[in-house]
């Protein structure tokens, strides 16, 4: 039932017992109270999709629509992903909460993430809400995020209303995209309740919806008018004290931390004196200095809020996500936020590199250890444990991705660090080892698919779908180790020249599927600090592939370039060209170098083998070796091939 069902369950009063049918097979005996009281006045809805398939375009549509903005008004794009990485990279990374009125009723909007590896931030949104709004691209279909979002709320027992939207492209498949869907939900073991889910279609970059094809719409009033009348309205208790769980946390340079959360029960009134629970039971006293509502993207402060409301309290310091707010007199625990367990670790630790301190502005262990342990505390999916080096951290999540995000995060922020290779979590039960494994979906040209199908079964996995629709591309489902898509991604998007598509989700842990390699490549390390030359850098391309240009600042153990064999090599990547008085023909040729791509942070940590480290920095990403002296590296390979002789 994930975390929305304890919810339901803690409930006060005279009751009495209903069944409730969550699952297929799965009988619920709820406590449901009889004189609860519904707020007609509110609605609280999740949108969630896929990556990409338009749920921040269509809240910037329904913004518009309710009259949040002038006519005039210049408003940018997808206004709600508010940070740099969210509008670089197009996708949703945190949930975030707004507002809107339609008809005097007052409609919580909470708009998700699409990517599983934000999966934490699914879970916590969706115990704010009563429902949620399922947007599928009308060409693409269910794919596999939504499968993982829909699976979540399925779980959590809310009303789904699912809107197949870009219906006017021109590759769109309406009818067939329809039947995936009912697919997928009787996939999901959704009950016959669930299953009888309004339908619309919608075109959410115009801001047009309609609940069938043939009719004329010009707006979004349909869908308005189909949240108010199919999402319950949050009901609570008359009788019962204040209680409320803080789902998210926010921060203001004025009011210090922020909880915000959905009231259970009750009324929550400015400076009202409660307390806070947290996971070791302890009350930690608070008074509310500012209670705030959602107006539209912006906060709107209140005297009081009514049960079922979204607020933001602030007053309290010491809150972190699952905590519980409640009254002194009464106080009651609400169970705290579940979300999946990770599935990646990764090691962070200082930078000890020469150029350490050059670029950034925090390389103290106890500031990265500060930012980990924040970073904690505003997202549920992440977990840190310190490792028995004070000067390194294990970070664990749901996928390199999240990692990368964090990671990007740091060095925007002014941090300097380095970060290892992701390592799946392995488990063992019963003498058996098991590990995490992917459900992964390929869609790439036809032309490509032999390609791509013997790579992944070098790598563990095994086909177990293959749809072909007849339009020069396939769709492909495998269920493939998680470890083995590590380092792959770069790898796939070259062999399908940039045109193919490839997701996937967790599926759970399975049997270890045994070892392959990851790369079939080595290293090119520089062997000496300087700075790279024109002459060098020619002279090593036909041993492999360069990641540095001219005039770039090198160091010992720095990783230079992909070597074309499988073992490393060490280089000078520094030597001139020696200058004599003879002259002759061909010996000033003008030096013509290959362009070299630029790197990133993804495309580092997918490179990076076990004895490597990326070097991050606010102004570079280097590939370095963990032990940077060619010496010390020689003798630790040579000690390992001993042992293995």
């Amino acid at each position: 039932m994930g975390a929305i069902k304890p919810l339901i369950m803690c409930i006060y009063g005279e009751s009495k017992k209903i069944k409730c049918k969550f699952r297929k097979g799965c009988q619920l005996s709820l406590e449901i109270m009889k004189n609860r009281i519904v707020n007609e006045k509110i609605r609280n809805i999740a949108i969630i999709a896929h990556v990409d398939h338009g749920k921040t375009t269509l809240v910037d549509a329904m913004f518009r629509q309710c009259g949040l903005f002038r006519d005039n008004q210049d408003i940018s794009d997808r206004i709600m992903d508010r940070m740099d990485l969210e509008k670089e990279r197009g996708i949703t990374i945190a949930a975030k909460n707004c507002s809107v009125i339609w008809k005097g009723v007052k409609i919580n909007i909470v708009d998700t993430p699409g990517h599983a590896d934000f999966g934490g931030e699914v879970e916590r949104a969706l115990s704010m809400t009563d429902g949620a709004l399922l947007l599928v691209d009308a060409s693409e279909g269910p794919l596999p995020q939504t499968r993982f979002v829909l699976k979540k709320t399925l779980e959590a027992g809310l009303k789904v209303i699912v809107v197949i939207n870009k219906v006017d492209r021109k590759d769109a498949r309406v009818d067939a995209v329809l039947d995936e869907i009912y697919d997928l939900f009787i996939d999901l073991d959704a009950t016959e309740l669930q299953l009888d889910f309004p339908l619309l279609y919608a075109v959410g970059r115009d801001g047009i919806a309609w609940k069938d094809m043939k009719e004329d719409s010009t707006n979004l009033s349909m869908l308005f008018d189909t949240i108010v009348d199919e999402i319950p309205s949050p009901t609570y208790d008359p009788n019962a004290p204040f209680q409320m769980l803080v789902s998210d946390l926010g921060y203001s340079d004025y009011l210090g931390r922020l909880a915000i959360g959905k009231i259970i029960h009750g009324q929550a009134r400015f400076n009202d004196s409660l307390i806070c629970i947290d996971d070791q039971n302890r009350h930690n006293p608070l008074k509310i200095s500012k209670l705030q509502t959602y107006q539209g993207l912006t906060f709107q402060e209140v005297q009081t809020a009514d049960p079922g409301d979204i607020i933001v309290l602030s007053g309290i310091d010491n809150v972190k996500i699952g905590d519980t707010i409640c009254t002194k007199t009464s106080p009651a625990r609400l169970p705290r936020l579940t979300v999946d367990e990770p599935t990646v670790s990764m090691l962070f630790r200082i930078n000890d590199s020469p150029f350490s301190g050059k670029e950034g502005k925090y390389v103290q262990s106890s500031k990265i250890r500060e930012r980990l342990f924040k970073e904690t505390l505003m997202n549920v999916g992440i977990l840190v444990e310190e490792t028995d080096d004070k000067e390194s951290f294990t970070v664990k999540g749901r996928g390199e991705f999240q990692m990368a995000i964090l990671i990007e995060t740091m060095r925007r922020e002014g941090f300097e660090l380095c970060a290892g290779r992701p390592q799946v979590i392995l488990k063992y039960e019963n003498g058996a080892k098991l590990e995490p494994v992917e459900r992964l979906m390929v869609d790439c040209d036809e032309s490509f698919m032999g390609i791509v199908t013997e790579k992944l079964s070098v790598r563990k996995g095994k086909m177990i779908n293959l749809v072909n629709h007849n339009r020069g591309r396939v769709r492909i489902e495998f269920s493939i180790p998680s470890r083995s898509l590590i380092g792959y991604r770069d790898e796939f998007l070259t062999d399908t020249r940039g045109s193919g598509i490839m997701n996937s989700y967790f599926s759970g842990y399975e049997a270890y599927r045994g070892d392959f390699p990851s790369r079939f490549t080595g290293s090119i390390v520089s062997d000496r600090h300087g700075v790279s030359v024109a002459y060098a850098l020619f002279n090593l391309e036909p041993r492999g592939q360069l990641f540095i240009i001219p005039g770039t600042a090198v160091y010992e153990g720095m990783i230079v370039g992909e070597h074309n064999r499988y073992n490393d090599i060490n280089v000078n990547p520094c030597k001139e060209k020696k200058l004599t008085n003879m002259r002759a023909s061909g010996r000033d040729d003008n030096i013509l170098l290959s362009p070299v791509k630029a790197m990133t942070l993804e495309r580092a940590i997918h490179f990076l083998m076990d004895d490597e480290l990326v070097e991050v920095t606010p102004k570079s990403i280097r590939l370095r070796k963990t032990i940077l002296d060619a010496h010390k590296r020689h003798s630790i390979r040579s000690a390992k091939l001993k042992q293995t002789d």
